[in-house]
């Protein structure tokens, strides 16, 4: 298990867990970082990550990128 931050650009990854504080885990989850769903690294840029959930692609933090487990 590893923080999604390290993961390969392009690989497409199974969310195993997501921490964080009860705020951070709800914003996560609305946004779409479930356990038991996948994203994909699209692009790190600056320290940020694009990543494809579901049909969306968001932007997050490296530190909210190191809540989620993969």
């Amino acid at each position: 298990m590893m923080p999604l931050a390290l993961a390969n650009v392009g690989e497409e990854q199974l969310i195993l867990r997501v921490g964080g504080d009860p705020e951070v885990k709800k914003h996560l989850e609305d946004l779409g970082f479930v356990p038991g769903g996948t994203a994909t690294v699209v692009a790190s840029l600056g320290g940020n990550l694009i990543v494809k959930i579901k049909e969306s692609r968001v932007a997050i933090s490296e530190e909210m990128a190191r809540k989620i487990m993969i």
